[in-house]
């Protein structure tokens, strides 16, 4: 059996799940989420735990056990406590802030470059080199962190550019043959 997939998710207080055929809906203090229940697989709540069974040993069932227990239960922690990634920016002149619904990044280039701020997710600039985003979905919180990171990557000779915060940065030597300027 599955490692992942046979260990119950103990559910927070305040969380419900209503199970569904495809589908499980959890809902929380800080919102709800559907999370797929594909075909075979059995979902089940006790007391204050959720447990996912699966019908037979298949190759295809032993696939997706694992993977529709951490689904289920990156919503159960999304809505009961949420998720968040926080990204620093480095260089000179770098800086970053929130104007209505967009985020503006001052990133080196000509212009700032502007993102819009999704409707399911918080951004919030708590200094002007450090972006905090939040939300109850983790893939979509990830996601979001990850389109602000490619707007200038770290530099791997300077170090400058955006990055997760405690990412650590192998800095490479400069080029060979470059001479000293």
């Amino acid at each position: 059996m599955s490692r992942i997939g046979k260990r119950p998710i103990v559910l927070p207080e305040g969380v419900k799940v209503r199970v569904f055929p495809d589908r499980l809906e959890i809902e929380g203090g800080k919102g709800a989420l559907t999370t797929p229940l594909l075909s075979g697989l059995t979902a089940k709540v006790e007391a204050n735990s959720l447990t996912i069974t699966r019908a037979d040993d298949s190759k295809s069932q032993k696939m997706v056990h694992g993977l529709c227990r951490a689904l289920a239960a990156n919503a159960v922690t999304g809505v009961s406590a949420g998720f968040q990634k926080q990204l620093e920016i480095v260089g000179v002149g770098y800086k970053a802030r929130i104007d209505r619904d967009h985020l503006e990044l001052s990133l080196g280039y000509s212009k700032p470059k502007l993102y819009p701020v999704p409707k399911d997710v918080e951004i919030v600039c708590e200094k002007p080199t450090l972006i905090t985003v939040r939300g109850i979905d983790r893939q979509r919180v990830g996601q979001v962190a990850d389109d602000i990171k490619r707007f200038r990557k770290p530099d791997p000779y300077k170090q400058k550019g955006v990055r997760y915060v405690g990412e650590r940065l192998i800095k490479k030597e400069r080029k060979a043959g470059v001479s000293g300027a």
